[in-house]
């Protein structure tokens, strides 16, 4: 994950991709404040389908307070929901971050930068700039290209601190999910507290990951 997001064009600070490695009090204080983002692959099951689209009807009834400044893109593009994930996670904190002039994530964010969730989706089902990056991680060992017509039941969700609010940035929803206060403090607490939601809906399956943008300063990074 480290060298692809090198290939986007992150350029190497103060931050990293951090493994987290449950959803357990020791395990979090493994990771090195400030926590930026974290990322939670999991299982696309009944259970939680169920719930996206019981959440979307609730949402589309009641509303909800979305930071202007929260940058979110739908993902349309197959098996894409990893890169999805990522631009959430680095376009939410670009203020914190630097990318490298002239690549993908520098031209992504300008392009993007005034546009509606859908048409940013189809900036970047369009973008040349991602298949080349991909490539090149995925020659480098790093990510294994998977056929866009291969079905996958995993799936990648973003948590990220704006404006005072926990947002999960999910692509494969219609828009961002606000979960409530939160602080840059907090972020990690407040976002684990949605995780363990989640894996509750099903408590016998163990195939989740979390990796955390975090501190440089210490901790066990993601490749």
């Amino acid at each position: 994950m480290q060298k692809y997001v090198l290939s986007l064009g992150l350029i190497p600070t103060f931050y990293k991709f951090t493994d987290v490695l449950c959803t357990e009090e020791w395990a979090l204080e493994m990771v090195v404040p400030p926590v930026l983002a974290l990322i939670f692959l999991y299982p696309i099951k009944p259970a939680n389908e169920i719930f996206r689209q019981e959440e979307d009807v609730r949402i589309k009834a009641h509303g909800q307070i979305v930071s202007p400044r929260l940058f979110f893109t739908k993902q349309t593009v197959g098996n894409a929901c990893g890169t999805v994930g990522l631009l959430h996670a680095l376009l939410n904190n670009k203020e914190k971050l630097e990318f490298r002039e002239g690549s993908f994530l520098e031209n992504f964010a300008e392009r993007t930068q005034d546009k509606t969730y859908d048409e940013r989706a189809v900036i970047l089902e369009e973008d040349e700039g991602l298949d080349a990056a991909h490539g090149c991680a995925a020659a480098d060992g790093q990510s294994q290209q998977v056929p866009m017509e291969e079905a996958i039941n995993t799936h990648f969700v973003t948590f990220v601190e704006k404006d005072g609010y926990l947002y999960e940035l999910d692509g494969r929803k219609n828009f961002p999910i606000n979960h409530g206060k939160s602080s840059p403090e907090t972020l990690l607490q407040d976002a684990m507290a949605v995780v363990r939601r989640v894996i509750a809906m099903d408590p016998q399956e163990l195939k989740f990951t979390m990796v955390a943008l975090s501190s440089a300063a210490g901790g066990q990074e993601e490749e």
